[in-house]
């Protein structure tokens, strides 16, 4: 019984903490925000967005930068050794990558988002662990949170050092704490001087090894806030205690970094006290953005790799690419590619136009990109077969080309965990998705509220719903509407059908489950999966009737695989839809708790012990006897 209150007390405090971090307003439009609330808001992404014009000092670069990687980049012996070159690293310092976000007058680039996105895409052509070198440096490192929420000091004295190519890094989670912050141990105490000294430690500090600069969170005693301050290397008490080692992106500098009473100057205090989780949530907005556009690049080499083999690979008479169950995996890769392509480029236009609230446009680009990129390095993986099992450097041995197809799954794997697992995503995206409903009915749905605050939202509910629930059944989408989008307006209709039923779906689901809907997280990520899928939709669509728009070479061809990827969309949504109705959740609930309180043991025995206890009697297995008899 004390348990289950320590774990429910433990459960609250972390669902204040997450509230007290997010943004609880919605100072500008969503597209996401009202496709959830069963609005079809195309002009918000619609006419897609065209690239600005291309500037000479871009195209410049973007060329000595694709000259560099291809003659002073060999990413087989970046994995073998498991390190960066110092002269790789200096050569990006040279040529100005670590400053592309970077404002011109503090010595950066001044890149668009667009414009860093397109850099990032060329350079995971190549290497993987440059991109998480620099995405970490300055998508989540100091440069992102100094440029938003820094003083004129702060960016004076740290920004010109960090465009120069002082790499930085970004520290919160711990040993103990991942995805949830409320259990955050490292500590800030203010001295009598109104300097802080900051204790603790800090676990998968990407960069950390390398970095001179960290971003910091460390909670304040007192007061049980969390802030976020600026600490450099050379700060005494600052400790790289060691290197952690990964599956993929043998290269990354990802450390455990240890803070022994360093004292940080009150100028270092980012933003202000308190306003460190919210600090580092809005800079994840943007900082985001750089993993689906490397994971649509990934795409994009998935097709190449899958689509040669495919032509060449000849069985049973003819390539493999022409029989069927190899046609149809190719076609569904080239859609989906475009696809991803269309939903990240959406998302970095839309971050540039700064009109845009896009927290949930990024989070559903980051995890909508990284699951549908991983589906497709490994159907790539099928479709080569063995050789695409077989390493670089063994097929290389053999006379064969080196297609990296092994080191693109072990390095891609971690898109759906960096920047916050798709389970968090889906976590953060479904509570924003029923923020409105809260907002009208909380008081209503909330056994802890008094009657009388319960029984006073009742007007409110009346008056929004019943206007609200009447229109998401009704809406005109025959023509002339949707006329702009040509042969594909069907598709646009469809999405504008299901758009309503989304947010009525989303409505009964609230009124059957009230409250304890939080704890259905399958029902409610199959909610966040229909939504998101929709979002590709659009941005698809949108993207294809921009090329026919434009009287582009390839219109016909985009129209091709929007189609082709809407079908398939259309499916996969209806499938959710099903399973909202008709699911096992509950039954699979009761088994998993049975398995974790030890009822499952039996289907475990038979094994040897998963760690093996060394001469110092460290790293004893921890499987119960009776699990290994």
């Amino acid at each position: 019984m004390a348990e289950t209150k320590q774990g429910a007390a433990r459960a609250a405090e972390s669902r204040r903490v997450a509230e007290e971090a997010r943004e609880a307003e919605w100072k500008a439009p969503s597209f996401l925000k009202q496709i959830f609330l069963g609005n079809l808001r195309l002009d918000l992404i619609h006419p897609y967005p065209e690239p600005p014009p291309e500037r000479p000092e871009f195209r410049e670069f973007m060329g000595r930068l694709e000259r560099f990687l291809v003659d002073e980049v060999d990413p087989d012996a970046i994995d073998r050794d498991g390190k960066i070159p110092s002269r790789v690293v200096q050569r990006l310092a040279e040529l100005g990558a670590f400053g592309m976000k970077i404002p011109k007058e503090y010595g950066g680039l001044g890149f668009t988002q667009r414009e860093y996105g397109e850099a990032m895409k060329l350079i995971t052509s190549r290497d993987g662990n440059l991109v998480v070198l620099l995405s970490a440096h300055q998508s989540i490192g100091v440069p992102q949170p100094l440029k938003t929420f820094g003083t004129p000091e702060q960016k004076k004295k740290y920004l010109p050092r960090l465009a120069k190519g002082e790499i930085s890094a970004f520290a919160l989670t711990e040993p103990q704490v991942g995805s949830d912050p409320s259990s955050l141990a490292t500590t800030a105490v203010r001295t009598p001087e109104g300097d802080y000294v900051l204790s603790g430690e800090k676990l998968w500090c990407t960069n950390g090894t390398v970095a001179s600069l960290f971003v910091v969170m460390a909670r304040h005693p007192d007061t049980k806030k969390i802030s976020a301050f600026i600490v450099e290397k050379a700060f005494p008490g600052v400790e790289i205690a060691t290197r952690c080692h990964f599956m993929g992106l043998k290269a990354i500098e990802n450390g455990v970094i240890r803070l022994h009473d360093v004292r940080v100057p009150k100028e270092n205090l980012l933003w202000g006290e308190g306003k460190g989780l919210k600090l580092a949530l809005i800079t994840l907005n943007t900082g985001r953005l750089t993993l689906p556009a490397s994971c649509a690049v990934v795409g994009k080499r998935c097709v190449e790799i899958a689509r040669t083999w495919a032509a060449e690979r000849v069985q049973w008479g003819e390539p493999v690419g022409r029989h069927d169950a190899i046609a149809q995996l190719l076609a569904e890769m080239a859609a989906t590619t475009f696809a991803m392509e269309a939903v990240t480029d959406l998302a970095s236009a839309m971050a540039d136009m700064g009109d845009r609230d896009i927290r949930l446009e990024a989070a559903v680009a980051k995890m909508w990109n990284s699951e549908e990129g991983w589906r497709l390095v490994d159907r790539t993986m099928q479709i080569r077969g063995g050789r695409g099992y077989e390493t670089a450097d063994s097929l290389r041995s053999r006379g064969e080309p080196p297609i990296p197809v092994e080191r693109m799954m072990r390095d891609f794997r971690i898109n759906l965990i960096f920047e916050g697992s798709s389970e968090i995503m889906r976590l953060f995206i479904a509570r924003e998705a029923v923020d409105r409903h809260l907002a009208v009915a909380g008081a209503f749905a909330d056994p802890k509220a008094p009657r009388s605050k319960r029984w006073a939202a009742l007007p409110r509910m009346a008056a929004h719903y019943g206007w609200w629930y009447p229109s998401r059944w009704a809406g005109w989408g025959r023509w002339p509407r949707f006329s702009d989008f040509g042969p594909l307006a069907g598709e646009v209709r469809w999405v504008d059908r299901t758009t309503r039923r989304l947010s009525r779906t989303l409505f009964h689901l609230m009124l059957v489950h009230g409250p304890k809907l939080e704890k259905r997280q399958a029902l409610l990520f199959r909610a966040v999966d229909v939504g998101a899928d929709l979002f590709a939709m659009a941005a698809t669509l949108s993207r294809a009737a921009a090329l026919r728009r434009r009287g582009a070479a390839e219109a016909d061809r985009a129209a091709e695989l929007a189609r082709v990827f809407c079908r398939t969309m259309r499916r996969r949504i209806g499938e959710h839809f099903r399973a909202i109705r008709s699911n096992d959740d509950v039954a699979k609930y009761a088994t998993a708790m049975r398995v974790l309180d030890g009822e499952h043991l039996w289907l475990e025995r038979g094994m040897a012990p998963l760690v093996v206890a060394d001469e110092t009697g460290e790293g004893a297995s921890e499987a119960p006897r009776a699990a290994r008899r």
